[in-house]
């Protein structure tokens, strides 16, 4: 089992989970009315955008790529440089970011305020009207539900011994044996939620980006960066946190080659040396890391609750990456979703 951390001050509720959605479609918490989260967390991408780095307003150019959200509610740290470890705080920071969607947080509220709508629904799933924190905490809950599940390494985890083609179950002993990615990339979620240098960053003898030291102000972390999780990894290039891998079988040409050697590069990496056909059966073992995206009510609505589950700081339990089990007064929420948050998902009440 894992454990699915839920904030105490933050329950996970049917209602707030709908709310979040609707705000992060809507793209009246940007400058310009123009681009919403979803712009560039695509929901048909796995919740990227499927470019090597992020476009905000006003076509404006940010400084990484845009990472997947998937399974994010098992997160330790948050963006590439790891500088939030809350979801609450990191769903603040693209809003109020000039390159993204350059509206500062309180900007966001008044105009929230503003649209009577979201007054209703704010009051329907906090008990008052919009605030800074509860907008975050509205978007948190979305991103909380978006899972990625029941992938065929899932099925074969679980005793289907089809579930994995030949080519892939070679590839997946390369994966925990020789090619030794299971150092940073732990199952079930794939990532290690640690920071590493592989080199990405190192160009023409020099760093181009510091990564997590920008953070930390820690020499250690110089050009590191978040593991990102593998889940959907077929689905969501282009790859590194500068976009500047663009294929899966790039990546695997990058990290046999020991990734960039620089005075900071992680010891764990060296050449690999594998032949063609290990490669491909890597290769065929990584696409096999990708399944069923859901989230939202569409996620979290049909589990059966089990109060048992949920501990008293608001963690509950989990039997696989692909079921919710945390207590979501579904009574409540479902009578309170005939409301105003029905009203906001038929019309976002923008201006």
């Amino acid at each position: 089992d894992l454990l699915f951390p839920v904030p105490g001050d933050n329950p996970l509720t049917g209602t707030k989970v709908e709310l979040g959605r609707v705000l992060f479609g809507d793209p009246l918490l940007s400058r310009d009315r123009s681009l919403a989260c979803a712009g560039c967390h695509d929901p048909k991408r796995a919740f990227t955008d499927g470019r090597p780095r992020s476009v905000g307003v006003f076509d404006r150019l940010g400084g990484r790529n845009v990472p997947t959200l998937v399974n994010r509610a098992y997160g330790r740290f948050f963006f590439w440089d790891g500088r939030t470890t809350t979801l609450e705080a990191q769903v603040l920071r693209p809003i109020e970011d000039s390159r993204e969607m350059d509206l500062t947080a309180r900007e966001a509220v008044d105009r929230l305020r503003a649209q009577p709508r979201y007054v209703a629904a704010f009051h329907d799933a906090f008990g008052r009207e919009p605030t800074i924190d509860d907008l975050a905490r509205a978007v948190a809950s979305y991103v909380r539900t978006i899972l990625s599940g029941g992938a065929p390494f899932d099925r074969y985890a679980r005793g289907e011994a089809d579930a994995l083609s030949p080519a892939a179950r070679a590839g997946l002993q390369l994966f925990r044996g020789k090619a030794n990615c299971v150092s940073c990339h732990p199952q079930p979620s794939f990532t290690d939620e640690r920071f590493h240098n592989t080199g990405v960053a190192w160009r023409d003898g020099a760093l181009r980006d510091v990564g997590r030291e920008a953070v930390t102000g820690n020499r250690e972390d110089r050009g590191a960066f978040k593991t990102p999780t593998l889940r959907e990894v077929a689905r969501t290039a282009p790859y590194m946190h500068d976009g500047s891998v663009e294929t899966l079988e790039d990546v695997i040409e990058f990290y046999d080659r020991g990734g960039n050697v620089n005075p900071y590069r992680d010891p764990r990496l060296s050449r690999l040396d594998l032949s063609a056909e290990e490669k491909r059966q890597l290769l065929a073992f990584l696409r096999s890391l990708s399944g069923a995206v859901q989230e939202g009510l569409s996620a979290i609505g049909p589990v059966h609750i089990r109060p048992a589950l949920v501990q008293p700081d608001g963690t509950g339990r989990i039997s696989d990456l692909g079921t919710l089990a945390v207590e979501l007064f579904p009574r409540r929420a479902s009578a309170r979703r005939s409301g105003a948050v029905d009203q906001l998902t038929s019309g976002h009440g923008r201006t």
